[in-house]
């Protein structure tokens, strides 16, 4: 911006201001036909641009109390955006007032220092969607120019007199974009745009900084505090337009990601929520973090393999009806259910009244045959609680023999491409079946290899070697007595 040389003694302004006097001298002749035709709207920007260039004539003749740059910013922004909005609105069904308005804004781009040739943007139109734009400024002038601009390109425009009142409307409204001025009474467009950039919910907004500083540290300073763009005043409409156009669609990208993600929190949850009543939360979050793990296949995993059942189970529920069997059944299933949880093992499946569980797929752990055996010990010992609810409802004691054999099996999905399940293959299940065929009610029964597995001291009872059908080999087993809980 060209410095103003004026002093007492020789008030005659540089050429550029001579100039600008010249033009706004003019205008009030230019205007007194159309002022009398005109609707109330344009009637409305023509008082506004002859107010502008009063003032404007005041500043520049002002020798006394010379106007800053910011102040004669401000000015030459009102009549420019006037000016503009006036020669688009009626320049072309009157030549003479195009002119003369044309005249004006080369004198103002030449106060501006761009030079006397037009402005080759200035009958560009920027395509862009609606948008909720809010803008700041201390001056109503600059607040209704800046509405009435962007307003006619079909935004939702909100204004602010004042950073207090700025931050109160970002808590109100969902803002696309924010055009601030830096100078400001009170709290400055430097504190708005620290702030905006601290909230949470506020900091992806686009802020452009519109301002009659052309102070370099200043604006790498708003840059810096996260400023999107940078705009001296007076502004030039199309090149706002364009800022605003990717602001919005940097702020609707925001957006979308944001809900995206929502999304994707939602389904995950849902997920969780759903499948965890079918597998456990291991397996689960297996499947959510490495989605390579559907497909069918599996892997050879040292496990600790417990199978559990209700000894005598179809006999007790001959005398029951449906409805009490099923309650009962799920008392039993959800409290032990959470006892396999709580120690880290996976539910294969329930057969019936039988749980087959797995410790170390598809995680493994150092003490998986242990935790095997401490959570067998605490299923055990819950059926006291269960089988006093029992009673008081008037259902049957219920005893469960628990055996735990440790061994390789393939885990991974199985089954087909429409329908598989997480699974475990491998001859050591079907050894831990027939352990469980000899345990008595109350009863845990471990194989030796889990025995020799266990890292911990656990109270070991009778032990014997056992012959079953389908397995040529002796198993040789070892009781586990409850007094360790």
């Amino acid at each position: 911006m060209h410095e103003i040389m004026t002093t007492p003694s020789n008030p005659i302004p540089k050429p550029w201001a001579a100039a600008l006097l010249s033009e706004i001298r003019a205008l009030p002749q230019a205007f007194t036909a159309l002022a009398d035709q005109s609707g109330e709207e344009t009637a409305d920007d023509i008082s506004q641009l002859l107010e502008a260039a009063s003032r404007l004539e005041t500043t520049l003749m002002n020798t006394d109390q010379p106007a800053t740059n910011h102040d004669l910013m401000n000015v030459l922004t009102a009549l420019r955006g006037y000016a503009e909005m006036l020669r688009e609105d009626v320049g072309a069904t009157d030549h003479a007032l195009d002119a003369r308005l044309s005249s004006l804004l080369d004198a103002i781009q030449a106060a501006h220092g761009e030079g006397s040739a037009p402005d080759a943007t200035e009958n560009r139109i920027i395509q862009s969607d609606p948008g909720f734009i809010l803008a700041v400024d201390d001056l109503q002038e600059n607040r209704e120019l800046v509405a009435r601009n962007l307003s006619r390109s079909g935004h939702f425009v909100i204004t602010a007199a004042s950073g207090e009142e700025a931050l109160r409307a970002l808590e109100q409204s969902d803002v696309d974009v924010v055009l601030l001025d830096l100078l400001m009474p009170g709290m400055d467009g430097r504190e708005v745009l620290r702030r905006i950039k601290e909230h949470p919910e506020w900091r992806a907004t686009p802020v452009i900084v519109i301002s009659g500083s052309q102070d370099m540290d200043g604006i790498i300073e708003c840059i810096e505090a996260g400023a999107d763009d940078y705009l001296f005043k007076p502004f030039n409409p199309v090149l706002l337009q364009a800022r605003i156009k990717a602001g919005i669609e940097r702020k609707r990208w925001h957006d979308r990601e944001e809900q995206y993600r929502q999304q994707l929190e939602r389904n995950e949850k849902f997920i969780r929520a759903t499948f965890g009543r079918y597998l456990s939360d291991e397996i689960v979050t297996d499947i959510l973090e490495r989605p390579e793990g559907l497909e069918l296949g599996g892997d050879l995993r040292r496990v600790s393999i417990m199978l559990s059942d209700i000894r005598g189970f179809t006999t007790l529920s001959e005398n029951l009806a449906p409805a009490q069997v099923v309650t009962m059944l799920n008392r039993y299933l959800g409290t032990m259910t959470d006892i396999i949880l709580a120690h880290h093992g996976t539910i294969d499946e329930f057969i019936g009244d039988a749980i087959l569980a797995v410790f170390g797929a598809p995680q493994h752990r150092d003490d998986d045959a242990d935790r095997a055996v401490k959570c067998a010990l605490a299923m055990q010992a819950a059926t006291v609680e269960i089988n006093a609810l029992n009673e008081a409802e008037g259902f049957p004691a219920v005893h469960t023999g628990i055996a735990i054999n440790t061994g390789d099996v393939i885990c991974g999905n199985i089954g087909s491409e429409r329908r598989s399940k997480y699974g475990f293959v491998g001859h050591p299940m079907n050894v831990t079946s027939r352990i469980e065929d000899v345990t008595a009610g109350g009863e845990i029964l471990i194989s030796d290899s889990t025995l020799k597995s266990l890292k911990g001291d656990f109270a070991v009872g009778r032990s014997e070697e056992i012959t079953v059908k389908g397995i040529d080999e002796t198993i040789v087993v070892h009781q586990i007595l409850p007094e360790t809980l």
